[in-house]
């Protein structure tokens, strides 16, 4: 049986330094990224706030998403943002439920 997968954005702000991940818990992994426990790069950036995340219900798929992702101009990530999160809010609570 598969692992479920996410993959998701951390932001320091609104239109600020964006850090992407794939994890299969995306509440401990979001925590430690507020925290800064999350990864040196969010940490020293201060990528505090979930903006965004998709669900997979397979980790493979999370991550194959998140390597063509990767290779995505900064642009297309600000506009997946901003199609799904218009005001740019922290997504944690809603996750974290």
């Amino acid at each position: 049986m598969s692992k479920p997968g996410y993959v998701y954005i951390m932001a320091s702000r609104r239109n600020g330094t964006l850090y992407l991940g794939v994890t299969s818990d995306l509440v401990k992994r979001a925590w430690q990224h507020r925290n800064g426990l999350g990864s040196e790069f969010s940490a020293e950036y201060r990528c505090h706030f979930l903006v965004w995340y998709e669900a997979y219900d397979d980790l493979q798929e999370a991550r194959l998403r998140k390597l063509r992702m990767k290779k995505w101009k900064r642009d297309w990530k600000l506009r997946l943002i901003e199609t799904a999160n218009p005001g740019w809010r922290d997504l944690f609570e809603d996750v974290a439920q």
